[in-house]
């Protein structure tokens, strides 16, 4: 019979398990594992050794921090932290934060000299040997591999750092995106980015260690002989990691004056591994803008466990200087390529609940995705029915599918950001002149307007025959208060089982009231489930009130019903 003293709390987690590339090493530890299991308690001896290798591994530590040369210091470093691997089996919680601070001190100094090209097999750090193993990390991650300390990530703009601290060191990882599948398009074109928990495992003096590096969104415990530990992760890290590369800011603007680069990004994007039970939020940036500007907010989402729980974040790029009912056609085409990639078989429980985020116009964009347009915008800019006019079938159908659209299949709340759904009255002012003539508006949409305008004089409505026939709109032309087909687009809301909220920015002193960009009485809106007033200017997705009310909604969202009926297949 053992003595109680000895028993080891043995507690197998299916959530981290051996994963493709596991060595000999890693079965080694499963079969000393098994064994005590089979006992179900620990030897004297075995608990000897492991209070040995706690000595063993202070002693490195000591050692370490005395030597100067960076070669001696990778070296004590290492043998600290694989002692205190084996001082885990005693359940002591010293050797559990030995480990991870022998293996920070490791990879500060990995990483300073090599932060690209990681792989799985064989290494070598400081001239040292040493083991690399990736375990469970996602399969959109291509090799090689950049890694980094995620307290080395400067997260800039995008909020305070959220760090779940526990076993092993958080991490941000970084690939460039796959190549060669439609899958592939709906990661964004800086790369892959993933938070990921590293440790070092020595289960024998004599081994060599192995750095084993896996993702702690999908495995957040890992099972020791002594039991669970769960894992570090840092939420903030990877995304300031990818951000950092990014040039769609820039982008962003010259999209907005008419330039293709911004074009050939457009899509849907996801940020993290498609999950066919989460429901996305998708969010929409504004004019000139990209989708940079919801780091904050996204930052917060993923921090938040029980929203991270069920809710997956996508973003949309789009270029801006196309006319607005435009934008909401081609934020559309973009879901339905998303949804045909991610779900062709149309039946994902993804596909009952979408959340739409838009800022600005985007805002405009997601109202628009939200209702049914009727005949109301069709009869705003013309005076015969689509059937009557004349012209390329393609570009005819184009034009229909323009002004005829019913509420995106799925979409189940709306959520609206300084949007200016009674127009923008800086669209009229001389300086909103001088920008319109150098906004782009030499779209496809533009153009095949243009070309039917000419071709049916007679089907346009007076006001606007001669501007269609000129091509003479782009995205803030649209925004205008008089503009016919706006107008007509006020009166479109989201119907009863889509409930929408509005949040808005006033900037004190402001005449009328607005952020500087929307007046207050713009961004109102009739129905809504709720509207938050705050002290902001135009740029109000920064603001933490505004992702403080955004967080709220979403909890709200959390306990609501949802449609148990799938939408069925969209896009075609």
């Amino acid at each position: 019979m053992c003595d109680p003293a000895h028993r080891l709390p043995l507690r197998f987690s299916p959530v981290l398990s051996p994963g493709p590339g596991s060595d000999v090493t890693l079965r080694r530890a499963w079969l000393v594992a098994a064994a005590i299991a089979i006992t179900g308690c620990a030897t004297p001896s075995a608990s000897r050794s492991a209070d040995d290798a706690m000595q063993s591994a202070r002693d490195a530590a000591a050692r370490a921090e005395r030597l100067a040369g960076r070669r001696q210091s990778m070296n004590a470093w290492l043998r600290c932290a694989g002692d205190a691997w084996r001082a885990m089996a005693s359940d002591a919680p010293e050797a559990t934060q030995l480990s991870t601070r022998c293996t920070d001190e490791v990879l500060a100094r990995a990483f300073a000299q090599r932060a690209h090209g990681w792989k799985p097999g064989a290494t070598r750090v400081e001239g040292n040997d040493l083991r690399v193993e990736f375990r469970g990390l996602s399969s959109d991650l291509q090799l090689p591999l950049t890694l980094a300390r995620a307290v080395d990530i400067d997260l800039g703009s995008y909020g305070d750092r959220q760090l779940v601290r526990g076993y092993g060191v958080a991490l941000a990882v970084m690939s460039a995106r796959c190549k060669g599948t439609p899958r592939c398009d709906l990661n964004p074109p800086e790369g892959v980015f993933r938070p990921a928990a590293a440790w070092i495992e020595q289960n024998a003096e004599d081994e060599i260690p192995t750095l084993v590096i896996t993702d702690p969104f999908r495995h957040p415990v890992l099972a020791t002989p002594a039991g669970e530990r769960t894992l570090s992760i840092d939420t903030s890290a990877p995304y300031a990691l990818g951000a950092g590369t990014s040039k769609l800011n820039r982008l962003g603007v010259w999209g907005l004056l008419g330039g293709r680069e911004i074009g050939r990004r457009a899509g849907v994007y996801l940020l993290d591994e498609y999950d066919p039970n989460k429901f996305p939020i998708v969010m929409i940036h504004g004019l000139g803008s990209s989708p940079l500007i919801w780091g904050r907010m996204s930052n917060a989402i993923w921090a938040d466990p029980a929203l991270r729980a069920r809710y997956q974040i996508w973003h949309v790029v789009y270029q801006s200087d196309a006319p607005l009912l435009a934008v909401r056609l081609r934020v559309q085409r973009y879901l339905d390529t998303a949804l045909r990639v991610l779900d062709p078989e149309c039946d994902d429980p993804a596909r009952r609940h979408i959340v739409l985020v838009g800022h600005s116009m985007g805002g405009v964009a997601a109202r628009m995705l939200s209702v049914d347009s009727g005949e109301a915008l069709w009869n705003a800019a013309f005076v015969v029915p689509p059937t009557q006019l004349h012209g390329d079938p393609e570009l005819l159908a184009t034009l229909d599918a323009i002004f005829h659209f019913r509420a995106y299949p799925g979409v189940g709340r709306d959520i609206f950001l300084a949007t200016p759904h009674h127009g923008a009255p800086r669209a009229e002012t001389f300086f909103s002149r001088f920008v319109r003539a150098l906004v782009g508006n030499n779209t496809p949409e533009i153009r095949g307007l243009r070309k039917i305008a000419q071709e049916n004089p007679d089907a346009m409505q007076p006001d606007l025959r001669e501007i269609y026939q000129r091509g003479a709109i782009n995205s803030i032309s649209t925004l205008q208060r008089k503009q016919p087909v706006r107008a007509a687009g006020e009166m479109l809301l989201p119907g009863p089982g889509i409930p929408y909220h509005t949040i808005a920015g006033v900037l004190p002193g402001s005449q009328p009231p607005g952020d500087g960009a929307v007046p207050l009485e713009s961004a109102r809106i009739a129905g809504a489930a709720s509207t938050l007033v705050i002290d902001s200017h135009h740029q109000i997705y920064d603001n933490p009130e505004a992702i403080a009310e955004v967080l709220r909604i979403l909890h709200e969202d959390l306990a609501a019903p949802v449609e148990a009926s799938l939408p069925g297949c969209v896009g075609g």
